[in-house]
């Protein structure tokens, strides 16, 4: 819950507001309606006491389980199950109350039934519908993918009345629904080296991802390669030094505007030499001239093919979530330019509107393997559809 803590609170920091707007959608033709809350549940009386069993070996307290990684599955935590060392022969009952829990028909005509507060309802009818489809597009979900998602709110519901707390579980569980089939970890083979290529536009984030991606390889005992790739940046090569240094992992550089292809190769070899578990590339995003860099990836792609056919293995392409529907586009590029394997969504804490990543994946279904919502380490991490529902929507999962 740590990360959904860290998600629901980064991004809607400057972002579309969407749980206000539905809280606005609500009120906006509703009416107050008084609901009576829950009774608070009585505690039974103590029972007598028992003899206390003789004291067993204290057991050692369980490890504390890793955060889970964006490129394999966290194991089950084995819990031991404590079995008391004997149980009474008899449980005592409460004895009964005299004042009942839910008050009869004289105490709610007196006004002594539980506790009431007031609920906003509002049927959901055309008019509503049309203002959450507005709502659903303006946070970057695209018209076909808000479309979709409102008919399938209505769908049994119109006609009823529906409160904000309603509409946001009923949104959350539709926008999980889309997601759940593209929310899947990076796999990791046994080939070595595995070689992930990572391409996406300047700016993108793309040097930071690989940063976070080797420093958590890394430390869950992979040895990593990095291949500085972009040899047009000489701050994306730093950046990937800085974060290589941290993580203990070498990144091999070539000088300013050498061809990318060529260092790859010697990536590979010296991948290839240490026994390497992975070697992660970086490439450069220029997309002013779309045939320069779909020949520059292809020729990486052919090199590296030299020293082993079945590469890349994974190609992820990373994008940024303040791009909103630009998002889409990226996608279609490079879907044409390379084989794009999966995705890795980064600055959910910055003006994104997080609808964009519901469009794609209920337009192109790749596989999302991570998102992030800062430039910590632990601010990226494996995507989580019910999360992100949650934190997309307002909805409290605590």
């Amino acid at each position: 819950m740590a990360f959904f803590s860290k998600l629901k609170d980064r991004l809607f920091k400057s972002s579309s507001k969407l749980e206000q707007g539905l809280e606005a959608i609500v009120e906006d033709g509703g009416e107050e309606e008084l609901v009576a809350d829950q009774p608070e549940e009585q505690p039974a009386p103590a029972p007598e006491p028992v003899p206390e069993p003789a004291p067993a070996e204290e057991e050692p307290a369980p490890a504390e389980q890793p955060e889970p990684m964006p490129f394999e599955e966290p194991a089950p935590a084995d819990v031991p199950a404590e079995i008391p060392a004997e149980l009474p022969s008899e449980i005592p009952m409460a004895p009964p109350s005299d004042t009942a829990a839910t008050p009869g028909f004289l105490g709610r005509l007196l006004g002594r039934g539980a506790p009431r507060h007031g609920v906003t309802r509002r049927v959901l009818d055309d008019e509503m519908l049309e203002q959450l489809e507005e709502l659903l597009i303006a946070s970057d979900m695209g018209v076909d993918t808000a479309l979709r998602i409102t008919a399938n709110l209505a769908e049994g519901r119109y006609g009823k009345k529906v409160s904000t707390e309603e509409i946001k579980e009923l949104l959350a569980a539709e926008i999980a629904r889309i997601m759940e089939p593209v929310a899947r970890p990076l796999p990791i083979y046994a080939k070595r080296p595995q070689v992930v290529l990572v391409v996406g536009v300047n700016g993108s984030g793309k040097t930071t991802t690989i940063g976070k991606l080797a420093s958590q390889f890394k430390a869950a005992g992979k040895s990593v390669v990095i291949a500085a790739g972009d040899t047009f940046r000489a701050a994306a090569v730093e950046q990937l030094q800085v974060w290589g240094d941290r993580a203990g992992v070498p990144v091999l550089t070539a000088p300013e505007g050498s061809d990318p292809a060529s260092l790859a190769f010697d990536a590979m070899t010296k991948a290839q030499e240490d026994g390497a578990d992975l070697l992660l590339i970086d490439t450069a995003g220029r997309l002013q001239n779309r045939t320069d860099l779909m020949e520059e990836l292809a020729k990486i792609v052919r090199v590296i093919r030299k020293k082993d056919e079945t590469a890349p293995h994974n190609t992820l392409l990373v994008l940024d979530a303040t791009t909103g529907q630009n998002a889409l586009s990226q996608v279609e590029i490079f879907k044409k330019i390379s084989d794009v394997s999966g995705l890795v969504m980064t600055k959910l804490d910055g003006t994104a509107k997080g609808g964009v990543l519901v469009a794609l994946a209920d337009k192109f279904g790749l596989p999302i393997h991570a998102i992030g919502v800062g430039e910590q380490i632990d601010d990226l991490a494996p995507f989580d559809p019910e999360d992100f529902a949650a934190a997309l929507t307002g909805l409290d999962r605590g």
